[in-house]
């Protein structure tokens, strides 16, 4: 199955359900036709994080609601559709399961062919709706809860190549554990965004993790925030102890600063030592107001220039799925088939399970 089945590419449904979005989306191409979720974080706010159990009873609830919504809000019939693509990894094993026996009966039904795909390369890929083809190659800074990653993509479809990662908290991880420290609410990346907006950025000088020369050398792309993390923990507790006030927005600023710090410095050391001209951020985090600005300022002293999805597109969604799939369809892979199974850790070097 090609492109050639339409002058404006193929139709396809994409399911997400890694976490705790429960997304459908639609595509044509690069023409996003609908983009449906139904988030489950409510639940998950008073136990501080996501409980896997709750996500995947939410998947399960919410599911076939928002399909309807998806094929409402597209103007489209399924059985219409050139082909139904589904996260297959990673994420958390019972939500993937959820969302893979789903597209399995709803291919069988249809007679549809059947791709699953990797949720991370979803968040390249879904700039292609915003922005058309992404320039090859480029460098992608994926940045969300539970993922923090610099990969260096030559085809969306068939060769995307992990250059950089957390060897301990994600940078979001890093987000929702500080909030915690601070008494702030979860999700920890939009409050402290906004905490950080009345605070000063330079209050505190908080480390930036493998950064040091002899980091670099085994580190050079990789990320650690676990030490920023436990560092801000300490600050706050000395001031405790000290019998002072603690200034959340101050900290708040000063540990985004060194968050971003390192995001952005690595990622324009990656892109000119692969020598790519075009840097993707993707992910939920890439709604950070100043990850954005830090990295379009550093970004244009290199000369480099930076595409980032709609905030929509961003965070966790079936868009992003189908865009996958219309991809991989475009590139003539064949369908992976009825007995594909979830992998909660799958590489993202493998675009198609």
């Amino acid at each position: 199955m090609t492109e050639a089945l339409s002058p404006s590419g193929p139709l396809v449904l994409g399911l997400e359900s890694s976490c705790d979005e429960t997304g459908v989306g639609i595509v044509r191409g690069h023409t996003l036709l609908a983009n449906e979720v139904a988030s489950s974080v409510d639940l998950h706010v008073r136990f501080g994080g996501v409980v896997p159990e709750v996500a995947s009873r939410a998947h399960l609830s919410a599911l076939i609601p928002t399909l309807e919504r998806a094929a409402d809000t597209a103007g489209i019939d399924l059985a219409d559709l050139d082909g139904i693509a589904v996260t297959a990894g990673p994420g958390l094993m019972g939500a993937l399961v959820v969302g893979v026996a789903s597209a399995k009966a709803l291919a069988a039904y249809l007679g549809k062919p059947l791709y699953g795909v990797n949720h991370l390369v979803g968040h390249v890929a879904v700039d292609l709706l915003d922005h058309g083809p992404l320039p090859t190659p480029s460098l992608a800074l994926l940045v969300s809860g539970g993922h923090t990653q610099l990969l260096h993509v030559e085809d969306i479809a068939t060769k995307i190549t992990e250059v950089g990662t957390t060897i301990d908290d994600a940078a979001g991880e890093a987000y929702d554990k500080v909030a915690r420290i601070l008494g702030l609410s979860y999700p920890g990346g939009p409050v402290i965004d906004r905490a950080a907006q009345e605070g000063d950025p330079t209050a505190i000088r908080f480390p930036r993790g493998l950064t040091a020369r002899h980091d670099l050398e085994k580190h050079r792309f990789d990320f650690s925030f676990s030490g920023l993390k436990t560092a801000v923990a300490r600050w706050v507790e000395q001031r405790r102890l000290d019998g002072l006030d603690v200034p959340v927005p101050d900290v708040a600023a000063s540990f985004q600063e060194a968050v971003c710090d390192v995001l952005t410095a690595k990622t324009i050391d990656a892109a000119q030592h692969y020598g790519v001209d075009t840097i993707l951020l993707g992910g939920g985090v890439a709604a950070n107001s100043r990850l954005r600005t830090l990295l379009e300022q550093r970004a244009t002293d290199a000369g480099i220039a930076v595409r980032r999805p709609r905030p929509a597109l961003c965070t966790d969604n079936g868009a992003m799925i189908a865009a996958v799939g219309a991809e991989v369809i475009r590139a003539g892979l064949p369908p992976s088939g009825m007995g594909i199974s979830a992998h909660s850790g799958l590489p993202v070097s493998t675009v198609l399970v």
